[in-house]
């Protein structure tokens, strides 16, 4: 079965195993995370079960007991859409439960085993999010590392397959082949490790691309930039279309976009400064995602300053942020410099509550930013806070530009800060703010011959 369309959401119950060491609250905000992961696949969660145990079931997940339940639950709700009869037949509206969602990734045998037992497909966390990956990833390196993921995957779900299609699926003639009896499996394995290979092949050669045009950039001259990192849901884009007034696609969806948007600081500033929203982090990320998600993040690597939202409103925020900073130390951005931005803190329980919080907060971390990106003078005032780190450097100067130079005054006023303006017999003094080698370089056309100003 395929995934349902964004349009109409089809129905999903969840399914969990609570172990020992792991605490209701960690529990909890797990099973919130997968729900949320399923409506951006496009299911309604209906139902959700849960179980506490010392350990999984190794034949099917599930206890035999849940297993039951979870297939007496299905089977109330009219099967998954394929079941005829009397008294189970499906309507467009109602059209059963389609798919049973597992907050842990399990082996191909358990899956096989708990479809069985509930009569409903199984679809794991970690597959949830490949598809989801799949769907949403749109750059040429993000695509790459998706697809080397999903068939990883695969692989060892293959003999699992063959097994469900019985014995006439399973072999194949050695005419014109690669040797006599050999089995699909073996010859779709084979396909999947050469598809690999050469993957990799094409994201090692983008990554000396992506290197090269970096050094190129850091050679000439700077870009003041900045990139929105941090815990997917956490505002970031929120943060974005406030900060650029721009249309960027604000969806309470995990994962609603995985490439980075580019927008610039609204209103126009000096200097101009690019913003980039970055894909978001999650929990438990698949082992194999690890490295599409740190191609998205590259984005933060070329960033002259990182602003880490951080939603305040999370009881779990501060694993979010461990989980960030660990990240971005692995894709080498831990020394950009960087902003903690503590969002969504008009969510935090009463006035009294938020006060407590907002001086815990800045008192942990100097420096930090707690904010609502939803409030117009909050950001208002982050906006200065970026502008005051890429003005630091800048110098203040006067121009004085002849009359026979006027054309130079549109790149003055779209390069620097124009502080003051007076005229003379002699021209025009700008008292400006700028870059040094900006101001230098518009000084010399100033005074350079008017055949060569222009």
């Amino acid at each position: 079965m395929s995934p349902p369309s964004q349009d109409r959401p089809l129905d999903a119950v969840v399914a969990s195993v609570q172990l020992p060491e792991v605490s209701d609250g960690d529990f909890e905000s797990s099973l919130a995370e997968l729900r949320e992961l399923a409506k951006t696949l496009g299911y309604r969660v209906v139902q959700t079960f849960t179980q506490k145990r010392a350990s999984f079931d190794t034949t099917a997940y599930l206890g035999t007991g849940k297993r039951e339940e979870v297939r007496a639950y299905i089977d109330s709700q009219g099967g998954t859409g394929q079941d005829q009869r009397p008294g189970h037949a499906t309507t467009p509206e109602h059209e059963g439960i389609q798919v049973l969602l597992i907050d842990h990734e399990i082996s191909p045998s358990q899956a096989r085993n708990l479809e069985k037992a509930v009569g409903c497909e199984v679809m794991d966390r970690t597959m949830v999010i490949l598809e989801i990956f799949h769907r949403h990833a749109r750059s040429r390196a993000a695509r790459a590392q998706v697809e080397i993921a999903r068939l990883g995957y695969m692989a060892p779900r293959l003999r699992e397959a063959a097994k469900l299609a019985g014995p006439q699926g399973r072999q194949r003639s050695g005419t014109g082949g690669r040797g006599a009896g050999e089995s699909h499996t073996e010859l779709d394995r084979r396909k999947i490790r050469d598809r690999i290979a050469e993957l990799q092949t094409e994201i090692e050669a983008m990554g000396t691309e992506r290197q090269t045009q970096r050094a190129r950039r850091q050679q000439g001259q700077g870009v003041a930039s900045v990139a929105l990192v941090g815990y997917t849901n956490a505002g970031k884009s929120t943060l974005m279309r406030a900060l650029t007034g721009s249309e960027v696609l604000v969806a309470n969806k995990l994962f609603a976009t995985l490439d980075t948007t580019v927008r610039v600081l609204h209103p126009d500033s000096v200097p101009r400064v690019l913003v980039s929203d970055t894909v978001g982090f999650i929990k438990n990320l698949p082992h194999g995602l690890v490295e599409s998600f740190k191609s998205t993040l590259e984005e933060a690597l070329d960033a002259s300053l990182l602003l880490h939202v951080i939603d305040a409103s999370d009881p779990g925020f501060e694993r979010q942020r461990q989980v960030t900073d660990d990240v971005l130390a692995e894709i080498g951005a831990q020394d950009v410099p960087r902003i903690r931005i503590f969002n969504k803190i008009d969510q935090v329980g009463d006035a009294g509550r938020r006060e407590e919080l907002q001086a815990e907060l800045r008192l942990r971390y100097p420096g930090c930013i707690v904010m609502s990106a939803r409030r117009a003078e909050d950001v208002a005032a982050l906006r200065l806070v970026i502008l005051g780190f890429f003005r630091k450097d800048l110098v203040e100067a006067e121009l004085l530009v002849p009359w026979s130079a006027q054309q130079l005054r549109r790149d003055i006023y779209a390069n620097c800060e124009v502080l003051a303006e007076q005229s003379d017999e002699a021209g025009a003094v700008f008292r400006v703010r700028g870059e040094a080698a900006t101001i230098r370089a518009l000084r010399e056309r100033a005074t350079a011959p008017p055949e060569a100003a222009g």
